[in-house]
This record gives C-alpha cells, sequence and structure tokens, in this order.
C-alpha cells in the first residue's frame, strides 16, 4: 500500500512539474528560435552610414582606451578614455546651438511626446563632422565590425541642475522577436563633460549627482579599485560619492549600490564610456532585463552626456 502512494504521488509531482516551472521559472523553460527575417525598412537618415569612398580618406587617432569587463551576462564593458579632450571639446562646441528639449516614445519612435517628469534634458543630433566620424568609427572597432549592424546618428544629451535626470528605462522599445530579430541591440554611454569644457554659462560650478544607475545589474568584484568609477558603499568614488538627495530614484539607486551583489551606479567621470548589449546571444531575441537604467538627477552644475546606440540584427 506504501509504494502504491509512492507511486501515486510522484505522477502527480511528474504530472504537475512542467506548468508549475512555467509559471514560478519561465526563464528555465526552452525559448523559442528566433526566426531570422530580411531587414525591415528603415529611416537611414538616423544611422550613420558608412561611405567607404568618404571613409578612405578619413585620418583618426589610435585608440587609447583602456577596457574593464564589468559584467559578462549582459556584456557591460567599462572604457577608460574612450574620448579625448580634444574630442569632447568638439563635441560641446558642435552641440550647444543646436539642443531642443529631450523627448520619450512609448511605441519604438511612432510617436513622440516631452514630459520633464520622466526626462529632463537637451538633446542635439551632431553633424558627422570628421571628427564625429572617427568617434563613430571607434564605436564599430570596439564591436568588432558586426554584420548587420549599424550605428545610430550620435546624440548629445544636456543635463541642468537642479531637475535634469532621466528615469528608469530600457534602451530597447520592445524585444527582439516581436521585432522580427532587429532592433537597438547595444549602447554605449560616454560622459563628456561636467563643466571642466564649457566654462562659458553662469552654472560653472562642480558637478555634483548625474550618476547613471543600473540597480539590477549583477557586481562580480568587490575590488576598491572599481570605486573610482562606481558608487561605492562606503561613500567614494566618482565625482563625490554618495550624494543623498531628495531624489527617491537616487535613493533607490543608492540603496541597491550598497549591497555588494546587485546594482551598481556608474559616476559621470569625463572622457570615460559604459558599454553594454540589449539582447541575449542565444538565437531568441530575448532582452536583458538588467540593462533597465537611469541618468540620476544632477544635484549641481550641468551634465553633458553621448549616446552612442547601435541598431541592428539581434543575434
Amino acid at each position: 500500500m506504501f509504494g502504491y502512494a509512492v507511486l501515486v504521488c510522484l505522477a502527480a509531482v511528474l504530472f504537475w512539474l512542467d506548468p508549475i516551472l512555467k509559471a514560478v521559472a519561465p526563464s528555465l523553460q526552452e525559448a523559442p528560435v528566433l526566426r531570422k527575417t530580411p531587414r525591415p525598412a528603415i529611416n537611414e537618415a538616423l544611422l550613420a552610414l558608412e561611405d567607404p569612398v568618404a571613409d578612405e580618406d578619413l585620418v583618426c587617432p589610435d585608440d587609447a582606451y583602456t577596457v574593464h569587463i564589468f559584467n559578462k551576462a549582459p556584456l557591460v564593458l567599462y572604457v577608460e578614455n574612450f574620448l579625448s579632450l580634444t574630442e569632447r571639446r568638439h563635441l560641446v562646441e558642435i552641440s550647444t546651438p543646436i539642443y531642443e528639449a529631450a523627448t520619450i516614445t512609448h511605441d519604438g519612435g511612432g510617436s513622440v511626446e516631452r514630459n520633464a517628469t520622466i526626462r529632463d534634458s537637451e538633446v542635439a543630433v551632431v553633424p558627422r563632422t570628421d571628427i564625429v566620424r572617427c568617434i563613430e568609427a571607434r564605436a564599430r572597432r570596439l564591436q568588432g565590425w558586426r554584420d548587420d549592424l549599424w550605428i545610430e546618428r550620435l546624440r548629445v544629451q544636456r543635463y541642468h541642475s537642479p531637475s535634469g535626470h532621466y528615469s528608469y528605462h530600457y534602451d530597447w522599445s520592445r524585444s527582439g522577436a516581436a521585432t522580427g530579430g532587429w532592433g537597438r541591440v547595444s549602447s554605449l554611454m560616454v560622459f563628456v563633460d561636467d563643466g571642466e569644457v564649457d566654462k562659458s554659462g553662469s552654472e560653472n560650478v562642480p558637478l555634483k549627482g548625474g550618476g547613471t544607475a543600473f540597480p539590477r545589474l549583477p557586481r562580480r568584484s568587490s575590488d576598491a579599485r572599481w570605486c573610482k568609477f562606481i558608487r561605492c558603499s562606503d561613500g567614494n568614488g566618482g565625482n563625490g560619492g554618495n550624494e543623498s538627495g531628495a531624489d527617491p530614484d537616487d535613493l533607490q539607486a543608492s540603496a541597491s549600490a550598497s549591497n555588494s551583489s546587485t546594482g551598481v551606479v556608474f559616476q559621470p567621470v569625463v572622457g570615460n564610456a559604459v558599454f553594454w548589449e540589449n539582447f541575449r546571444p542565444d538565437g531568441t531575441g530575448r532582452a536583458y532585463e538588467e540593462t533597465w537604467h537611469a541618468g540620476l538627477r544632477v544635484l549641481q552644475g550641468v551634465k553633458v552626456g553621448l549616446n552612442i546606440w547601435s541598431w541592428g540584427r539581434v543575434d
């Protein structure tokens, strides 16, 4: 009788195991393979398309950056000296006259709106000067000249205190599976200026705040050498450490950053950059939820950043 009861229990467990796993741990289930589709119609005016003839005469400086692996899945790289002082000055110069109020979209670009409670900044789609084209080429090299990948037109962002910020969001508007395997596959966020270059304004004061927070991103290392670039739990790191302020996003990021295993705030160290991939390289088109991030509120001064997004086929 006892053996019969065990068999009945085992059969019940096996019967219900699959639906239970699907409900509580969908990531453990085998995901469908993404069906590769032809490239959809795109607005080529928004892409920094390569010109083989013109690029032959383009003379760019040798790369002088240093790369540190911050995380492997998703791939997150911290890049020191991605931009030179000359390049940073040039970006500030060409963006200043053409800034517009930044907008947000809820459907991948079909409609846009201005909402300063979510995103309070200015944006400039900069002209493709020789220096800008060299920066574009550097971003391609960093990613290994991948097939079916294009750099989007470079956008300079400016955040003024005390309200400049961008609330938590993803750079991908929807998963690659929903768009036939195409989307914004990677992001490169570069810190351009903290008031050092542009000294013309009345807000020429040291920058405080303005870090970029990833509360879901795993932290694989507790080595204190990272504290030059990220907010550490002891208050060290970046441009003044752990500024509290009244910003709820900043308080949430501070709580995450104090945990040694999950959550990080990259401080705005000028010239440096953070690179990350938005989709899993497993052929399913699934996006990384760990790339949820925010531009924290600028508490003092002005922060200038550069977005380099890459659009293309999801692996």
